[in-house]
């Protein structure tokens, strides 16, 4: 069982909207756009006038053009998690980030966050494309807690739009940037709580969903999507049957993938719209800090019995399903 004492998040100022997109000629409209992923803006760490000249042609100019770094963002997120948690940076006894496309091969992205924090604590990554978080969040829950220091500091920084061809319609449209955080502890009580966690993954299909170092995201986007609804709308009917809801509320949050996607897992799963919290209209998909974004700006939206079913699908092929259960705040 593992605590879920503050979540945060972080989104860059720059917008890219659909008529950005019909300006680089590359066969959009807002109509195409709306109906195939229901995506109306997205935010990037590029100046949007990069973006326009270069449609990125050179990646890894992408990362030296951009306003932030992934340790700034994942610092603006972790500050907001770390205020919510009550605690100050100093309270972290250690430091895990994960994203699908980290800024540097070493050292761990984790120390980075942790240096632009102004903490000296043990680091490290753990990576897993899109389930990052629900990764992290899967081992530290089997740990034992006596193992583990009382605040621990979870980081999902994603700049994806550096890794984006904009001359590709089918990708253009698809991502932006924002970074998440949480803070957890084994051992402290508070009145989020994971009640379950489950991971697993098909390396067969690892080559399905890639960004190649310094190269551009690549998919097989029908195979990925069928991917994604089935293995959600398993992870759901998983937790529906699994806990005995009693008339409080089942929310679902998703990884922000497109939002035919999520329409189509809620129909199959009869999750009613008001039960399903999503941010993909506004910021695209955002990676692995899609779900624990949309959560994060949830965050004082929860109510005691709650159930929140977060269920992710990753490149790997990986996914992950989380039971996220709101406790009265005397039981916690």
């Amino acid at each position: 069982m593992l605590y879920l004492h503050g979540l945060g998040h972080f989104y860059p100022e720059n917008v890219i909207t659909n008529p950005l997109l019909e300006e680089l000629d590359i066969g959009t409209s807002e109509e195409w756009i709306m109906e195939r992923v229901g995506i109306h803006t997205r935010r990037t760490v590029l100046p949007l006038d990069y973006i326009k000249e270069t449609k990125n042609k050179d990646p890894r100019e992408a990362f030296g053009a951009g306003l932030y770094n992934n340790a700034q963002t994942g610092a603006e997120a972790a500050l907001m998690a770390i205020d919510r948690a009550g605690i100050s940076p100093e309270d972290i006894g250690l430091v895990i980030s994960g994203s699908s496309a980290p800024d540097s091969l070493s050292p761990a992205e984790a120390t980075t966050i942790a240096a632009e924090l102004g903490i000296d604590v043990p680091c490290f990554d753990i990576n897993s494309a899109c389930t990052s978080f629900g990764m992290q969040i899967n081992l530290l829950d089997q740990m034992k807690p006596e193992a583990l220091p009382p605040f621990i500091l979870v980081v999902n920084p994603e700049n994806l739009t550096r890794c984006v061809d904009y001359s590709d319609r089918n990708t253009a449209v698809l991502f932006g940037d924002g970074s998440a955080a949480a803070v957890v502890s084994a051992t402290l009580p508070a009145r989020a709580v994971f009640k379950a966690c489950y991971c697993d993954s098909k390396p067969s299909s690892w080559d399905k969903v890639c960004i190649p170092r310094m190269g551009y995201f690549r998919q097989d986007g029908s195979v990925v999507q069928g991917f994604a609804i089935r293995k959600t709308t398993e992870s759901i009917r998983i937790l529906q049957d699994t806990f005995n809801i009693n008339g409080n509320r089942f929310i679902f949050v998703g990884h922000q993938a497109n939002a035919s996607m999520l329409k189509t897992v809620c129909e199959r799963t009869g999750i009613p719209d008001h039960h399903h919290w999503r941010a993909v209209r506004d910021f695209g998909n955002t990676g692995c800090s899609g779900a624990p974004a949309v959560l994060s700006q949830h965050w004082d939206d929860l109510r005691p019995g709650d159930h929140v079913a977060i269920a992710i699908v990753g490149a790997g092929f990986t996914w992950v399903h989380m039971m996220l259960q709101i406790q009265d705040e005397e039981a916690s």
